[in-house]
Formats: C-alpha cells, sequence, structure tokens
C-alpha cells in the first residue's frame, strides 16, 4: 500500500454482536474519502476504529503508510473533527494553536504555523475573539482549523456539518475543499448527506449495516447505485419492477424526476415514460410540492415545483399517470441503455 491510512480484515465486535466488517480499505495521502451511510450504518465506529480510538474489541490490521500502526503513533498522525466542536478557553488564535501546543510546539512558533490556516478558513477577524461567543458554526470552523494547523497526516471528520444551516455549510464546505487541496493529507469524513460527499471527496464508499456496499470515484457512486439500499440511500427512493415498467430490469429514479402527468402535453411528451397509480396524498413542502403514488408494484414518491396550485392536482384516490426521467437500472448501473429506453418513450403495458 502507498502512504496513507488503511486497513485490512478490519472488525469491530460489540456486546456479542458484529458491528463493522470491512476487508480492506486504503485512503491515499492527499485524497479525502467519504463514508456515507444511513443512521446507525457503523460509520462512526469505522472512523474510531481506524483512530485506533475505539472501545469496542476491534480485530484486523489498522495501517499507517502502509504498515500495522500503533496507538503512539496514530496518536501523533491524526487529527479529529467532532460533529459537536470541543473549544478550550481563550480567544479563537489560542484555540487554533491549541493543537501545536499539546505536540510541544512554542506559543511563538505555533502562531507562526497557524497564521496561514487561520487566513485559509477565513478565521482572521474572528482570532482576538473570546471562542465561548462564536457560533455554532464559526465553532466548527475554529475546529476544522485547529485540526489542520497541527499538520495532521490523517484527518478524521466525524459529520462535522451536521446542525450548520445551509449557507454556513456550504461556505465551510468550500473553504475546507480549497484548504486540504494540495496538502498531503489522507482525509476520512464520515457523512449520511450525499451532497457532502460530492463537494470535498473523490472518493465515496457506501456503508450498510456495518458493511461497504459500493466503493469508487464519488461522481461515479453517487449515479449508479447497485442494489435497493445503496438506490434509497442515494435518493433514488423509486422502486420500478418490471412488471410495472415492462422492461428486463428493475430501474429506480429520484422524486425530483418523478412528475403526475397534468395535462395533454405531459402526457406526449416523448421524452418520458409514464407508469399509472392512485393518488394517494399531496403534502404542501413550500419551494415543491411532494405527491406519493400507490402503484400494483408499490409506492412512488413524486416532487413538483412549488408554485403547482392545490387545484391543479387530481383529487385524492383517484388514478393518475406518472412520468419518470432520468431513471438508473440496477443490474447494469454503468449501462445507460435501460434509462435511454426509459427516455425514448417506448411504451409497455402496465398493470
Amino acid at each position: 500500500m502507498s502512504a496513507g491510512i488503511g486497513c485490512r480484515d478490519l472488525r469491530v465486535h460489540a456486546g456479542g454482536r458484529e458491528l463493522l466488517s470491512v476487508p480492506e480499505l486504503h485512503v491515499a495521502s492527499g485524497r479525502t474519502l467519504a463514508v456515507l451511510g444511513p443512521n446507525g450504518a457503523g460509520k462512526s465506529t469505522l472512523l474510531r476504529a481506524l483512530g485506533l480510538l475505539s472501545s469496542h474489541r476491534v480485530s484486523g490490521q489498522i495501517l499507517l503508510d502502509g504498515r500495522p500502526a500503533t496507538r503512539s503513533q496514530m496518536r501523533d498522525a491524526i487529527g479529529a473533527v467532532l460533529q459537536r466542536p470541543i473549544l478550550r478557553r481563550g480567544t479563537v488564535a489560542d484555540n487554533v494553536i491549541s493543537g501545536l501546543r499539546f505536540r510541544g510546539v512554542s506559543r511563538r512558533e505555533a502562531r507562526d504555523r497557524a497564521r496561514p490556516w487561520i487566513e485559509a478558513l477565513a478565521l482572521g477577524p474572528l482570532a482576538d475573539r473570546d471562542a465561548r461567543s462564536l457560533s455554532i458554526g464559526e465553532a466548527q470552523r475554529v475546529s476544522i482549523t485547529r485540526a489542520l494547523a497541527a499538520g495532521p497526516r490523517v484527518l478524521l471528520l466525524d459529520e462535522p456539518f451536521t446542525g450548520l444551516d445551509s449557507t454556513t455549510r456550504a461556505d465551510l464546505l468550500a473553504d475546507l475543499r480549497a484548504a486540504l487541496t494540495g496538502q498531503p493529507t489522507a482525509t476520512i469524513m464520515v457523512t449520511h448527506d450525499r451532497q457532502e460527499a460530492l463537494a470535498l471527496a473523490e472518493e465515496t464508499a457506501l456503508l450498510i449495516g456495518g458493511r461497504i456496499r459500493q466503493h469508487g470515484p464519488t461522481t461515479d457512486v453517487l449515479d449508479q447505485p447497485g442494489d435497493p439500499d445503496t438506490a434509497r440511500l442515494l435518493g433514488y427512493t423509486n422502486l420500478l419492477p418490471p412488471a410495472l415498467t415492462g422492461l428486463a430490469e428493475t430501474l429506480v429514479a429520484r422524486p425530483e424526476h418523478t412528475r403526475l402527468v397534468l395535462d395533454s402535453h405531459d402526457e406526449h411528451d416523448d421524452d418520458t415514460r409514464s407508469v399509472t397509480g392512485t393518488l394517494r396524498r399531496t403534502v404542501a413542502l413550500g419551494i415543491a410540492t411532494r405527491v406519493d403514488v400507490d402503484t400494483s408494484a408499490g409506492p412512488l414518491t413524486c416532487l413538483h415545483p412549488g408554485d403547482v396550485l392545490a387545484t391543479e392536482l387530481p383529487p385524492t384516490g383517484g388514478e393518475v399517470r406518472v412520468r419518470i426521467r432520468h431513471a438508473r437500472s440496477l443490474n447494469d448501473a454503468d449501462q445507460d441503455e435501460p434509462a435511454a429506453r426509459l427516455a425514448s418513450g417506448t411504451r409497455a403495458s402496465t398493470p
């Protein structure tokens, strides 16, 4: 293995139950891996095990630069950022240099080494402020800057953007991505948000039930689910089996690519395929209207633009037709032919 962090035959047990099983994983220096999974998938368990921070029974090898790592080696190598920022008393600058000070660096040198990171993460105007006066977004920015300023070989991020508003999260993601570019740091971020993975990571692993289901380049993984579980995780919550579409394989589609046919123009649109069902409910969500439809093969969820009026929607309990775009095949996620056939307007009978 090349420089970076990884594992072989990693297993984590607690209370007689296996929480995690990862045969092999490697994140190279200078690369970022997003571990994407639902709540309870084992994401934080994996992060703690890789950092030799787990309180559970762990077996297998944790590798640093291709060699089995000891706790002391890993402690010196990693920087960690948790969901909720932990700040010490003092100013923002004091908190940023605290990681370096903990490693025995003099205060003067620590300030010199931290200054570029304070500027890179846009903390200059806050440097002299009492850390206890910060918002949660500002506090998390300080935590990330402190971790980076210490020059870690490995950066572990445990859902660091949870609880931040959308603007704060977007700004921090952009600044962190820019700060990591060109750095010899192997970064692992666990998240349940695919947009965070897309913004920050070159590679993504999908973790479900303590096992990695898919792993590869982020843009490929996020758009090519391999089974119903990974499809739901990636937002492809509408499953379209052959019995519904008349095709040979199961297709999946995201709600934003699924809408009711509301007029004759929609119904005869050659760029769509449609299936029939019964309208169960509509829910106004402000920027969109959610429409739930029951079909012979299960429920579908549609998202309409928020300016659709309630009077434009069919009555609950009535038969409706649903049009679908940008579907993916589960049988061969790399093959666009099923999706192309879906978009071609080639009709099949539906129950």
